[in-house]
């Protein structure tokens, strides 16, 4: 009788002991990301996120370059990072295709979870009803700003460069109508280009020599007064060379930041101590500039989107991990926006139907100054 009340004691006093560990474990945030070969600047991040929050507290996966054709990848790299039950919040970025089917398979296990997604590539507003939060730059509205400052460098055409699937979706369709409206006000001539798909067969290397190849070709038939734009990340360091070696413009780039392409383009290497130090990185970029001679004839937004958004949605995940924040609390997402990304930036919903997809848009930078 001793015997067996004794285990019962032992059984029960484990059954705690174990509860007590899983009510003591820190809470885990996921971080599903790009390779450094699809985005650096979001792999980057994320390896930020890593160092301050703790390789013990941040789960840190990459969805596959190929994930067009590779979806059921993004899909266990979720479910993997949900597999973990100290794991209370992820957020992906960027949400490629197969995000949407990895959070409904996540949610029938782990219904607690929250997540937040950022540069969705689903339709909005499935992604907006299966996320908590939904984060994406504005790029309809960086599209109509970018343009007066186009025309005032001087420019008298225009080259988009995408593929079928990038116009595809809706924020990229709504971006490209509003520049063709802002040149035809400004008498810019618009011009649209078909370029490779960075995930097809030719892969990243098919779109870049593509790139290094057309813009010549189109400064040819246009003149030196031609900007260059292309919706694809690969793009903008091929893109922003030759522009420089053509005499040609850049405005704006696909992701909102200073550090995608120029670093690259211009051979500027930035020092450990000096990362996330924005004034450096532009004044390091604007030398090089005035240094080709092409002083005002180049632009970008001011403060790197994915490097904020990213932060504020990790420091937004960890507040709901850790019980500071229940839920969906749209000021204190707008808050942290502003907080990482600037006071000035302009953030609106996406529609009536998506009050939880904030849209940002910040201020851009002419590297006109000598």
């Amino acid at each position: 009788m001793f015997r067996k009340w004794g285990k019962v004691c032992i059984a029960a006093f484990a059954a705690v002991s174990l509860m007590a560990g899983v009510a003591l474990a820190a809470p885990k945030v996921g971080f599903l990301s790009g390779t450094t070969s699809q985005n650096e600047e979001e792999y980057r991040v994320a390896e930020e996120m890593v160092r301050t929050y703790g390789e013990d507290r941040v789960i840190h996966l990459t969805y596959p370059d190929k994930f067009m054709d590779e979806q059921e990848t993004t899909i266990q790299q979720i479910l993997s990072m949900a597999s973990d039950p100290d794991v209370k919040a992820i957020f992906l970025n960027q949400a490629v295709p197969g995000c949407v089917a990895g959070i409904q398979k996540v949610k029938e296990f782990r219904p607690d979870i929250f997540f937040i997604s950022n540069n969705v590539h689903e339709d909005p507003h499935l992604m907006a009803s299966v996320n908590d939060i939904v984060l994406d730059a504005d790029h309809p509205v960086r599209g109509e700003m970018a343009i007066p400052i186009a025309a005032k460098m001087g420019a008298r055409a225009y080259i988009h460069y995408s593929f079928p699937r990038h116009m595809s979706r809706p924020l990229n369709v709504d971006r490209v109508g509003r520049i063709q409206r802002e040149c035809e006000k400004y008498k810019i001539t618009f011009v649209s280009v078909n370029a490779p798909d960075p995930t097809g067969d030719a892969g990243v290397a098919g779109t870049q020599q593509f790139i290094i190849e057309d813009v010549p070709r189109q400064v040819e038939k246009y003149g030196k007064d031609t900007v260059f734009f292309g919706t694809n990340v690969s793009m903008m360091e091929p893109m922003i060379r030759s522009a420089l070696n053509t005499g040609a413009m850049i405005v704006d780039l696909c992701d909102p930041s200073p550090y995608l392409g120029y670093p690259g383009a211009l051979g500027i290497s930035i020092p450990a101590d000096r990362q996330g130090d924005i004034p450096y990185a532009l004044a390091a970029i604007q030398a090089k500039i005035n240094e080709a001679g092409a002083t005002g004839r180049f632009a970008t937004p001011a403060i790197p989107y994915t490097l904020g958004i990213s932060r504020a949605a990790v420091e937004y995940c960890f507040d709901v991990a850790e019980g500071r924040t229940r839920g969906y609390d749209r000021a204190k997402m707008e808050g942290l926006i502003k907080k990482h990304l600037g006071a000035d930036t302009q953030i609106r919903a996406y529609d009536d139907g998506t009050p939880n997809l904030l849209l940002s848009a910040g201020e851009y930078y002419v590297f006109d100054k000598k």
